[in-house]
């Protein structure tokens, strides 16, 4: 099968990245995207959050910003989505441009400082669509908020009947508010005033987005606090301000780093959480997840599913496919029956 995404990307990568990306939006929303094959081994298969999956890969937060094509986007292989980041208000973001890919290094630098469309917007299109798969929503404060544990709170209220899971997105380097939660003290507060938020009768799992940037130190004093808090599970981990070795003559540019470059960091960190956790709550996997082994280094890291989004920009949602042939492949290879069996495994 000839995958269109070959002919298309050199069009698309003459585009800045905000505009390319508006324009694959568009497609989706037209339905000019080709669907990925149905049908998932069924070593492959995952429970996570309550949900029987038939695959342990996600579709990360930032691609959907303002929920409009998640409901398209389990036609493309993924079993699980997550939208946003959303803010109570809608806001611009920070300056253009914002968004440098290093296509050497098979990475983005992004300093966008969460533009969406406000929770209002979103909350209207999320009703109005159709989750096939698992639905999460990743909540951010409002870049020049006065109080962001309120912003929480009222996101946490208004989503809270209407997706699978919400992620607290507490480590963001590109806002002002971005990383508050990053102090021990300052999460242990937000996550009180959580506890009393009126759930709906079907609650969703609220998880938290760690940083690659934090200290070992600080990431037991912070892991500890999401378990005293009965967090049910973290998503590992956010982009890093860090700068490995790069190539790409864009790679001093301010902002957060993802794609291929970040995998290392992202995953000694996953394994490192995994290790402080042993084992009590799920993990998710994400940076730099360009391949079935990829993904499956992640799970034996310590991640029950993985979720993936700057290596799209490369590959288009052919990698999808390619990522669960593969890392159905290796599960087998290794001798396991199941993703499950391979979580943590060394």
């Amino acid at each position: 099968m000839v995958d269109p995404y070959v002919f298309v990307r050199p069009l698309l990568h003459r585009l800045d990245p905000e505009t390319a990306h508006e324009w694959t939006l568009r497609a989706l929303e037209a339905g000019l995207v080709p669907p990925q094959p149905a049908g998932d081994d069924p070593v492959l298969g995952v429970e996570l959050f309550g949900r029987r999956l038939s695959n342990p890969i996600g579709l990360a937060a930032g691609f959907d910003k303002n929920a409009r094509v998640f409901g398209r986007m389990y036609r493309h292989g993924f079993s699980f989505v997550e939208v946003g980041g959303v803010t109570p208000l809608p806001q611009a973001g920070n300056p253009r441009p914002r968004v440098f890919r290093l296509p050497e290094d098979r990475g983005v630098i992004n300093r966008m400082g969460f533009p969406n469309d406000g929770a209002q917007t979103v909350e209207r299109r999320i009703r109005a669509g159709t989750a096939s798969g698992m639905l999460g929503i990743n909540l951010a404060t409002g870049a020049q908020c006065a109080d962001p544990v309120e912003d929480f709170v009222d996101l946490v209220g208004r989503f809270n009947g209407l997706a699978d899971y919400l992620t607290l997105d507490i480590s963001c380097p590109n806002t002002e508010n971005g990383q508050v939660f990053l102090q021990p003290e300052r999460l242990r507060e937000l996550l009180v005033r959580l506890r009393a938020v009126p759930f709906a009768a079907q609650r969703p799992r609220l998880l938290a987005k760690l940083s690659p940037d934090v200290d070992a130190a600080r990431v037991e004093a912070l892991v500890g606090v999401l378990l005293d808090a009965n967090i049910d599970g973290i998503i590992v981990s956010n982009t890093t301000s860090e700068r490995p070795e790069l190539r790409a003559r864009t790679r001093d540019e301010r902002g957060g780093l993802s794609g291929q470059p970040l995998f290392r960091a992202s995953t000694a960190l996953l394994a490192h959480v995994a290790h402080i956790t042993g084992g009590r709550i799920p993990l998710v996997g994400v940076g730099g997840v360009t391949s079935g082994a990829d993904a499956y280094a992640k799970i034996r890291a310590g991640a029950s599913a993985v979720q993936i989004y700057t290596s799209l920009i490369y590959a288009g949602t052919a990698l999808v496919t390619r990522i669960k042939r593969d890392l159905a492949a290796l599960l087998q290879r290794d001798g396991f029956a199941s993703v499950a069996a391979a979580v943590g495994i060394p």
